[in-house]
């Protein structure tokens, strides 16, 4: 078992919110593949599997505080991904679901990060409108107090 664990953060930074897990248990996963998604008040981050094979388990759930060092999840190397084109047939499932959100294509196609999100709620900032700075247009904190100084 290959252990998948919190990368050191930086000087300044103690402590990290599970964003969004890119994969879930028994999901077959390739050497360096984004598999979760940090949020610290400064930066978000993706860690990468350090080895191939399957996630076998997801220690850290979304929304969870990690701090550096902490076990994420751990990762079964070798084969034993062959089981798993079954549950890829699902996942063409959802083509059908995103041509209906196109009535919601003004909203970002990420959830605020957690900072944001809190920083909104304490401003009274709706966040419904706002096309984010982040990757994918993900509302971040600055964005959250750039609207806020606006006002």
């Amino acid at each position: 078992m290959t252990e998948i664990r919190v990368p050191t953060l930086g000087e300044s930074v103690s402590e990290a919110t599970i964003g969004r897990w890119f994969k879930k248990p028994g999901d077959t996963v390739a050497a360096d593949e984004a598999l979760v998604e940090l949020e610290t008040d400064k930066v978000t981050l993706e860690v990468n599997a350090p080895a191939a094979g399957v996630l076998t388990d997801v220690v850290a759930k979304d929304g969870e505080t990690v701090t550096p060092g902490a076990l994420l999840g751990q990762i079964a190397e070798g084969a034993a991904g062959a089981p798993r084109p079954a549950p890829a047939a699902p996942i063409v499932a959802p083509p059908p679901a995103a041509s209906s959100a196109a009535p919601a294509a003004e909203a970002p196609s990420r959830p605020p990060a957690p900072s944001a999100a809190k920083i909104a709620k304490e401003q009274g900032v709706d966040l419904s409108g706002i096309v984010g700075s982040g990757k994918q247009g993900q509302v971040l904190k600055g964005d959250v107090l750039a609207l806020a100084a606006r006002r």
